[in-house]
C-alpha cells in the first residue's frame, strides 16, 4: 500500500519558505503528485501532495518538517490520503471545467456570496479562485468611479441546469451590480484571435444618425425611429431608411462637425492597444455609416471596417443609402467571411455589440458580449458587461491587470 500525504503549509509570506519546505522532501526523494500555492496580501498558502517511496523514513520526514516551520513561525499540518481516494480524485480530471468572471467596481461579499450559492447548488466544484485586477488603494465613501475589479473561478463539473443558473446569476448581477460571466474553459478560450465590434454606442458613446438628425432639426424624429429599432420592435432595414430619409439636404459638413462631439467608450483605446499587442485582429461591422468608421480605423488601428454608405452628392445628404444595407444578419455574414479570410475558428472570435440588430454576429461568435445594453439583448447574449468599460473584456480572456501593463509600455 502507497502512503500518500498532504502537506499544507500557512504563515507570513517571506523568501526561501518554498525552497525549505521542499528542500526537506528532497532529501526523502518523495514523489510530487500535486502542489498548489497561494498569497493573499502577505500570508502563504502552500499545499503539497505527496507519495512516500517504499523504504523512505514518513515520521522521520514529518518531524523535520515540523521543525522547520517551527523555525520559521510558520504552521504545518499533515493529512494521510486514502490510495482509492486518490484514484478516484485522479479519475475526475477528465470532467469538465467552466470559468466564471465577476466584474464590477468593486467586488463585494454579497457578490461573491449570492454567486458561490448559485455554484454550490448546481453541484459545481470550485477548484481555484484569482484575482485578475490589480491591488487596489482604499477609497472614499463614494469610491473610486473608474475603477476595476474582477475576480475568476475555477469550477469543475457539469450546471444541473444551464438554463436556470445562467437565469440566477442574471438575477444576481442586476440585484448586486455585476457582470457574471460563464464560459467553458476551453484551449479556445485563452486563445481568441478576433474582436468584432459595433460601432454606437460600443465603441463611441453615441448613436451618430441620432447626431446628424440633431444637426438636421430632425432629432425627435429619428431618434423615436432609432430606440424602437435598438429594442427590436422593427424591422432594421425599413426603420434606418425612414432614419436617414429624414436626413435629406443635411450639409456635408455636418459629419465633421458631429465627429468632434463624438467621445470614444471607456475603456476602447486601451482595450484596442492590448488586443493589437498581443496579436489579434479587430472589425467594425456597424449599421451607421464609414465615414464615420474610417475615422475609428485610422484612429484606433482597426483592421476592417463594414458600415453603411450615406449617399452624398453637391456637399448634401440625399436621404439615401447605398445597398446592401448592413444589418443583424449581414454583421454575422460578415465575421464569419473576415474568419475565414484570416483562418480563424469562429470559437476565436469575439463580438461585442449593444442593440438587437447585433444578437446575430454575437450568436455566431465563440463569445459574444452585450455591452451596456438594453434588457432584451442582455436577455439573450450569453455574456454582458454593464458595469464595467470596453476594457473589461480582457478579463474575460483571462488577462490580468499587470499583462495589460506589460503590454502597453
Amino acid at each position: 500500500m502507497r502512503e500518500i500525504i498532504l502537506i499544507q503549509v500557512s504563515g507570513n509570506d517571506r523568501p526561501g519558505l518554498t525552497a525549505a519546505f521542499t528542500r526537506i522532501l528532497a532529501r526523502y526523494h518523495l514523489n510530487i503528485l500535486d502542489i498548489g500555492q497561494a498569497v493573499i496580501h502577505d500570508s502563504l498558502s502552500l499545499g503539497i501532495l505527496v507519495e512516500v517511496p517504499p523504504g523512505a523514513d514518513a515520521s522521520s520526514m514529518l518531524k523535520d518538517l515540523l521543525f522547520e516551520a517551527h523555525k520559521r513561525d510558520t504552521s504545518v499540518r499533515f493529512r494521510p490520503i486514502d490510495e482509492d481516494r486518490y484514484e478516484q480524485w485522479v479519475s475526475g480530471q477528465g470532467k469538465d471545467r467552466h470559468i466564471i468572471t465577476l466584474l464590477s467596481r468593486k467586488i463585494t461579499a454579497e457578490q461573491l456570496g449570492d454567486v458561490t450559492t448559485v455554484v454550490a447548488e448546481n453541484n459545481l466544484n470550485i477548484d481555484s479562485i484569482a484575482r485578475l485586477s490589480g491591488r487596489v488603494h482604499l477609497e472614499g465613501e463614494d469610491g473610486d468611479p473608474n475603477a476595476r475589479a474582477c475576480v475568476e473561478i475555477s469550477v469543475r463539473g457539469e450546471p444541473r441546469d444551464t438554463v436556470a443558473m445562467r437565469a440566477a446569476f442574471l438575477a444576481i448581477a442586476n440585484e448586486r451590480n455585476v457582470d457574471i460571466s460563464f464560459q467553458r474553459d476551453s484551449a479556445f478560450r485563452r486563445n481568441r484571435r478576433l474582436v468584432v465590434f459595433d460601432m454606437d454606442s460600443t465603441l463611441i458613446r453615441s448613436e451618430v444618425i441620432d447626431e446628424l438628425a440633431a444637426e438636421a432639426g430632425v432629432g425627435d424624429q429619428v431618434a423615436a425611429i432609432t430606440e424602437r429599432a435598438m429594442r427590436g420592435e422593427l424591422d432594421f432595414n425599413a426603420s434606418f431608411r425612414a432614419r436617414v430619409a429624414l436626413l435629406k439636404g443635411l450639409d456635408e459638413g455636418a459629419l465633421e462637425r458631429v465627429r468632434q462631439r463624438i467621445e470614444l467608450t471607456e475603456g476602447a483605446d486601451r482595450l484596442i492597444r492590448t488586443l493589437k499587442a498581443l496579436g489579434y485582429r479587430t472589425a467594425i461591422l456597424s449599421g451607421g455609416f464609414t465615414w464615420f468608421g474610417h475615422w475609428l480605423q485610422a484612429l484606433l488601428g482597426i483592421d476592417y471596417v463594414y458600415a453603411n454608405e450615406l449617399v452624398i452628392e453637391d456637399g448634401r445628404v440625399t436621404g439615401e443609402v447605398a445597398e446592401p444595407i448592413v444589418n443583424g444578419e449581414r454583421k454575422a455574414e460578415l465575421l464569419r467571411e473576415i474568419a475565414a479570410r484570416e483562418g480563424i475558428d469562429l470559437e476565436q472570435v469575439i463580438a461585442v455589440g449593444d442593440g438587437a440588430n447585433d444578437l446575430p454576429m454575437l450568436g455566431a461568435a465563440g463569445l459574444g458580449i452585450a455591452f451596456r445594453a438594453k434588457p432584451l439583448v442582455k436577455k439573450n447574449a450569453a455574456h454582458s458587461i454593464s458595469t464595467l468599460g470596453l476594457d473589461g473584456i480582457l478579463y474575460l480572456v483571462g488577462v490580468r491587470d499587470k499583462d495589460q501593463q506589460e503590454l502597453l509600455r
